[in-house]
């Protein structure tokens, strides 16, 4: 297990759920923190220059531990759902070119609201239909690049369709790619959810990524989620990726930052100790920071045979 913390550029919108923006000083803040990573918030793959990105993480020594697409949605308006098939014929063309940047760097695409949502003149049936079937098209382009797809369950007061890591896990199932997985949002399991920790272990061997978050959108530690229920069940689960940091800046970036690293780092150590323990294959190799711009993805999955 790595943690990360979501970024932007400087160009992000207000309301974009990242921590810091501008992203070179945002990498060399977060490696200052103590992350092993930052996950990249993007509409489109021309908002990052590749050589510059490199020379930055090589500097810290972080890795990308992922794409996060939410302004896809919120800034461009695209989403699998759209009954118009020019639309759709967009967000396959947005995510094929963040897939390029993937492949070099991460390796795994967040779908959040992107998704889409049963519309006012949709069907439930049409509109899983519609997802299906453009999943289909963009998993088939990740594949060979070793990309990883992660659907993000969202609350139902923020969207109609997928709410759940049920639902999602029945979602995967009509899809039937292998490189696509669940990414839970422990601020959203808080309001979906009977039991966090519960549902992750059940769910645990589709979920390739994680989003923490307290139960106000806060740093973990803020409010009053438990973070030890949490763990538990992604230990149960196996889970060996990445966790990532998506949190309101407030009061203000660095500290929502500070108090969200002081908070989950010692929860990571003791949780890869514990792991090394069970699993010795999976202990990190000497050094420790020497691996953080290793761009291959976690262990638990490419032993589910999701990526490459």
């Amino acid at each position: 297990m790595k943690l990360a913390v979501a970024i932007a550029d400087t160009h992000a919108p207000p309301d974009a759920f990242v921590v810091f923006r501008g992203l070179e000083r945002s990498i060399g803040r977060a490696a200052e923190l103590g992350y092993q990573g930052v996950e990249l918030a993007l509409k489109e793959v021309g908002e990052v220059k590749r050589e510059a990105l490199a020379r930055w993480l090589a500097k810290t020594g972080l890795a990308v531990s992922g794409i996060s697409t939410g302004q896809v949605f919120a800034v461009s308006g695209l989403t699998f759902t759209d009954p118009d098939p020019a639309v759709r014929h967009r967000i396959v063309a947005v995510f094929s070119g963040l897939i390029d940047l993937a492949r070099d760097f991460g390796r795994t695409i967040n779908v959040g609201r992107a998704r889409g949502f049963v519309g006012r003149d949709q069907s439930r049936e049409q509109a899983e239909a519609l997802f299906v079937d453009t999943a289909r098209r963009i998993c088939d382009i990740a594949a060979p690049a070793g990309v990883t797809l992660v659907i993000e369950p969202v609350n139902r007061y923020e969207i109609n369709f997928v709410n759940s890591l049920d639902e999602g896990a029945a979602l995967l199932a009509k899809v039937g790619r292998a490189n696509l997985g669940l990414m839970p949002d422990v601020f959203h399991m808080n309001i979906e959810e009977v039991r966090i920790g519960g549902s992750l272990a059940r769910h645990g061997e589709r979920v390739r990524y994680v989003h923490l978050a307290d139960s106000n959108r806060l740093a973990p530690g803020q409010g009053h989620i438990d973070f030890d229920d949490v763990f538990d069940g992604l230990s149960r689960a196996g889970f060996d990726g990445w966790v990532s940091i998506e949190i309101l800046p407030k009061p203000d970036p660095e500290t929502a930052a500070r108090q969200a690293a002081e908070y989950v780092l010692p929860r990571v150590a003791r949780y890869v100790e514990a792991a090394s323990r069970r699993f010795p294959s999976r202990a990190p190799r000497p050094g420790g920071r020497e691996s953080r711009n290793d761009a291959s993805p976690p262990a638990a999955a490419r032993s589910n045979g999701v990526r490459r």
